[in-house]
C-alpha cells in the first residue's frame, strides 16, 4: 500500500507531509488507535471510535468522531485485509508546552498488511524495571509517549523474552508493553481494573463481555507481584487477539487447548461482524 490519509482525504505516502511544528513529533502530543481489518471493515469499529473520541476529549484534542471515522472506512477499504492506525496530534504550535490558543489537530492514518502470524502466538514475559504510573493520564489512554514500553521492550528482549510485563506504582501487575493481561485460575480469568494503570482495551472490553458463554468466569481484580512467577496469563490487543503467555519461558502447550473455546468465539465473533473467516489463513491448523 502507497497511500495515507493525511487531513481527510487518501494522499500518496511520498507526498504526505507533516509540519515540522506539529506537537506530536516534537511534544508527543497526541493518541493514537490500532484496528484489525477484515474483508475491508473494521473488527469492533464502534468500540475503537468511542474509545479513540474518549481519548481526544480527555487530551482537550477538538476534533470529530465523523472526521475519524471517514479515515476508517477509507483506510479498510484501501488495505482490504490488514490493521490500520489513526494518529491525531494537537497540531502545529509554537515553543513551549502551553496549548495553541487556536488549535487545529492532526489527523493521520495507515494501514498494513494482515500479519495471521502474530494471532495467538505464545508470548515469553519478563518483568519489567520501570513501573507504570497508574496517576497518569498516559496508562489510561493510547498517547504518543510510549519511551518506556519502548526501552523495556528492547531490554525484554535482550534476556531471551519477547514482551516486559509492567508493575505499577504499587507493586500491582498493570500491562505488557503491547496489551492488556488476564491470568488463568483454573476457569477464572482475571484482569487488573483499568484504576490500576489500565489502558481500556477493545480486546480486553471483548473478553469480559464473551469470555463467560465459553466457561470462564470473569473478573476484574488487582494482581499483586508475589503471585506473578508461577501464574500463566493471556495477554489481549486487537492485533495478536488471544496470546497465552508466562514469564521467564514458554507458556505450556496445554494453555492453547484450555483456550481453544474462547479462540473459536473469537474467529466466530469475527466472521459474524467482518463477512470472513480467518481460520484458513492461520499458521496453524484452525478450530
Amino acid at each position: 500500500m502507497t497511500r495515507v490519509w493525511l487531513d481527510d482525504r487518501l494522499v500518496e505516502a511520498d507526498d504526505a507531509a507533516i509540519a515540522p511544528t506539529d506537537r506530536g513529533f516534537t511534544l508527543g502530543d497526541g493518541v493514537f488507535d490500532t484496528a484489525l481489518v477484515v474483508n475491508s471493515r473494521v473488527f469492533r469499529q464502534e468500540a475503537h471510535l468511542d474509545r479513540l473520541a474518549a481519548s481526544c476529549e480527555a487530551l482537550s484534542l477538538p476534533i470529530a468522531r465523523t472526521r475519524l471515522e471517514a479515515a476508517y472506512a477509507a483506510l479498510a477499504q484501501e488495505i482490504g485485509a490488514g490493521s490500520i492506525r489513526l494518529t491525531v496530534t494537537r497540531g502545529t504550535g509554537a515553543r513551549g508546552l502551553a496549548f495553541p490558543d487556536d488549535p487545529r489537530p492532526t489527523l493521520f492514518g495507515s494501514a498494513s498488511p494482515l500479519a495471521t502470524s502474530l494471532f495467538f502466538k505464545p508470548l515469553r514475559l519478563t518483568l519489567a524495571a520501570i513501573r507504570r504510573n497508574e496517576t497518569s493520564l498516559t496508562a489510561r489512554h493510547k498517547t504518543l509517549s510510549y519511551l518506556d514500553a519502548i526501552i523495556e521492550t528492547d531490554r525484554a528482549k535482550r534476556v531471551g523474552a519477547d514482551e516486559p510485563l509492567f508493575l505499577n506504582t504499587q507493586g500491582r501487575i498493570a500491562c505488557s508493553a503491547l496489551a492488556n493481561v488476564f491470568r488463568i485460575d483454573g476457569n477464572r480469568l482475571i484482569t487488573p481494573p483499568l484504576s490500576d494503570g489500565v489502558l481500556n482495551g477493545i480486546m480486553r472490553g471483548w473478553v469480559l463481555d464473551n469470555a463467560p458463554a465459553s466457561g470462564f468466569a470473569v473478573f476484574e481484580e488487582s494482581l499483586d507481584r508475589a503471585a506473578a512467577w508461577n501464574a500463566h496469563y493471556i495477554l489481549t490487543n486487537s492485533l495478536r487477539l488471544l496470546a497465552p503467555a508466562a514469564i521467564g519461558g514458554e507458556p505450556p502447550p496445554g494453555l492453547a487447548d484450555r483456550l481453544a473455546p474462547l479462540r473459536a468465539a473469537l474467529l466466530d465473533a469475527i466472521r459474524a461482524e467482518c463477512g470472513a473467516d480467518l481460520r484458513d489463513q492461520l499458521p496453524g491448523p484452525g478450530e
